[in-house]
């Protein structure tokens, strides 16, 4: 009698092998899809803990040959990462609030003289001057002791209105006889009451000796500064004051993923042997077709992603190094080390990290040299990183990626522009990983480095 192992498995007639097995595929992934999406609010925590675990699970291997025991090797890798984030925090944190004091205890002086620079520069440009004159004074101007005193709310001074027009007969809007004090004859007439001679041109009343008279409507007479730095501030801080919850929130949020995704990621990394085995076990479970079709894709994309890691922390260390000589360039010497040290951190921060690295360099400036030497570092920014955006980001990420430059920056501009930070983020690996993986046949794909 034979036993229950000598049975052939059972197997669908074609066509209906293959539907089954692309139904099955389809219901897979359609699985981790909706469940990604219902965990999307924790991306951020999930995406910083695969960094940190990538980052600490390379110094312990790289440790190997030195320290035999694995758990010690983890616990000196995560005190020495731990140590390196907070002591730059401690370090970066102090010069940041010290900047920011100094800024906001001379804020009249650097907003007066911004708007002043900007002002010189936009009276080049008469027609745009004009018109930003015009929309200023139809909307009122900031109030500068509500909109920037202490403790209160950001308020406007509206527009003192024009005078009321006279009528062309020289008479007010209420019919009645206006005549000067002093006993000077009416508009057009002389000091008998008689009317002035009439200019034959247009009709209207001429002088004594029959030249036309001169117009009496004022020249329109522009503002001598414009107040647009100091609209944009009162804007920024009055939308700021209407929702400090939402600011709250989203810092307490932040915060709170940046220290459980250390946590998370140190005890994957102390047990990843354990966790390895566990996940592998699924493969003889109920769910081990699961397992089969998402597990090689999912470590793949992992090493795609790593990969795309270190060409950032690549692009990261030259765009410090273009900052710094920009830096020295400019004569912006004083605390150049916190500032590069600033630049390499927010370097792995797309969009956002720009202007966070950004704020204190412009700080920096304003009080250093003025408003002149702001705008030059303003310029040197937008110089680096557009040198960052079109040259380093296409061939670092070309080289480690194995992707063509043009590619590069086509996906960076798509992906930026549909989905934002996180379209900036992987989108490169995403791509990379779908046309030199997803697609191909086991046998054609590359071989991992």
């Amino acid at each position: 009698m034979p036993s229950a192992s000598e049975h052939p498995e059972k197997t669908l007639p074609p066509p209906w092998d293959r539907i089954f097995s692309l139904t099955t595929r389809a219901f897979v992934w359609g699985l981790l899809i909706a469940v990604l999406y219902v965990l999307r609010p924790f991306l951020l925590l999930v995406f910083m803990t695969f960094v940190f675990a990538y980052i600490q699970a390379h110094g312990v291997d790289g440790l190997a040959h030195r320290i035999k025991n694995r758990p010690a090797r983890v616990i000196i890798v995560g005190l020495v990462f731990l140590g390196t984030l907070f002591a730059t925090g401690f370090t970066l944190v102090p010069e940041i609030q010290s900047q920011a004091n100094t800024f906001w205890e001379n804020r009249e002086k650097y907003i007066k003289q911004g708007d002043q620079e900007l002002s010189k520069f936009l009276k080049q440009y008469p027609a745009l001057y004009k018109s930003l004159a015009k929309h200023q004074q139809g909307t009122g101007l900031p109030d500068p002791i509500t909109a920037f005193g202490d403790n209160k709310v950001p308020g406007t001074i509206p527009r003192p209105k024009p005078p009321e027009p006279t009528p062309e007969d020289g008479k007010p809007a209420d019919g009645s006889e206006r005549r000067p004090e002093d006993g000077s004859p009416k508009t057009g007439a002389d000091r008998d009451g008689k009317p002035l001679p009439t200019d034959p041109k247009d009709g209207t009343n001429g002088n004594a000796d029959g030249s036309p008279a001169d117009s009496e409507k004022p020249a329109e007479k522009l503002p001598e500064n414009l107040f647009i730095v100091r609209d944009l501030l009162n804007n920024v801080i009055e939308s700021l004051a209407k929702n400090p919850l939402e600011i709250g929130q989203s810092v307490i949020g932040y915060a709170s993923s940046f220290l459980l995704s250390l946590l998370f990621s140190f005890l994957i990394v102390l047990d990843l042997s354990k966790i390895r085995r566990g996940i592998t076990g699924l493969a003889n479970t109920k769910i081990g077709f699961i397992y089969d079709e998402v597990a090689d894709n999912i470590a793949g994309f992992g090493r795609v992603l790593g990969r795309a890691l270190e060409a950032q922390l690549f692009i990261a260390i030259c765009n410090t190094i273009l900052t710094s000589l920009g830096l020295w360039m400019l004569g912006l010497t004083q605390s150049m080390l916190v500032l590069s040290a600033i630049v390499f951190v927010c370097s792995f921060i797309p969009v956002v990290g720009t202007f966070l690295s950004s704020t204190p360099i412009c700080l920096l400036a304003l009080q250093s040299g003025g408003v002149s030497t702001m705008v030059l570092a303003i310029l040197m920014i937008c110089l680096v990183h557009a040198l960052e955006t079109y040259v380093l980001n296409p061939q670092i990420y070309g080289h480690h990626m194995h992707m063509n430059p043009v590619l590069v920056l086509i996906v960076l501009t798509i992906g930026g522009k549909l989905f934002g930070v996180w379209g900036l983020i992987l989108g490169i690996p995403i791509v990379n990983y779908v046309f030199r993986h997803a697609i191909r046949k086991p046998e054609e794909r590359p071989a991992e480095t």
